[in-house]
């Protein structure tokens, strides 16, 4: 699942305008971080513009670019923040919540089906083994980890479906802030799957109401 096409898909459908606001944020962000998808995105802007002024049921206004933009809207690009620092603010004033010792998530307030989320993890910590309902995306923002599937750092992105059965570390040396997306709740395996996945579905429960 976590392979070159589903990752140029998720490039595609933002440079198409289709993704809800917290899957927006999440390819913005990584088009940020990441200089290689960025030039794809770009691609994609391109081919997706020429689409356009090649539909014959399209007729654009002719515009300066005097008319769309003004003195009042123009900013400095030193003061241009990354979209996660726009969005939430700085990191080190939020207040993450703690899920287990080592493990910290802060879940973004945004008005959409998918659950956007912060995820802070100390140096060493992991997370028991675990699949997904639906898909779950992963951003790494600072630091690194791995899992048995590779290892990802900062701009890395790793795209996971109900298919994937993995146990995520964060660094030994860095631990890692990361942005997660999941559609559907975790399910999680091993010894204490059963207690773990109870949790889960109460939280969810209450979070419901």
């Amino acid at each position: 699942m976590n392979g070159t096409v589903v990752k140029n898909q998720l490039i595609f459908d933002f440079a198409s305008g289709i993704l809800g606001p917290a899957k927006s944020l999440f390819a913005s962000t990584y088009l940020q971080l990441n200089s290689n998808a960025s030039k794809i995105g770009s691609t994609f802007e391109k081919i997706l513009g020429e689409n356009l002024m090649d539909n014959e049921n399209i007729n654009p206004k002719n515009l300066k670019y005097s008319d769309c933009i003004n003195s009042a809207n123009i900013k400095s690009t030193s003061n241009i923040k990354d979209p996660v620092t726009s969005f939430f603010g700085n990191l080190n004033n939020l207040k993450w919540k703690q899920v287990y010792k080592g493990f910290k998530e802060y879940t973004a307030q945004i008005d959409d089906i998918d659950e956007l989320k912060l995820i802070k993890m100390d140096p060493g910590v992991s997370v028991p083994l675990h699949s997904h309902g639906g898909k779950e995306y992963i951003l790494v923002l600072e630091g690194s980890f791995c899992d048995e599937y590779g290892v990802y750092s900062k701009g890395d992105i790793q795209i996971n479906d109900q298919k994937i059965k993995h146990t995520p570390i964060a660094s030994r040396d860095t631990g890692c802030v990361c942005l997660s997306i999941t559609e559907k709740d975790v399910i999680f395996f091993g010894k204490y799957g059963s207690f773990l996945n109870l949790f889960t579905f109460i939280k969810s429960f209450f979070k419901s109401k």
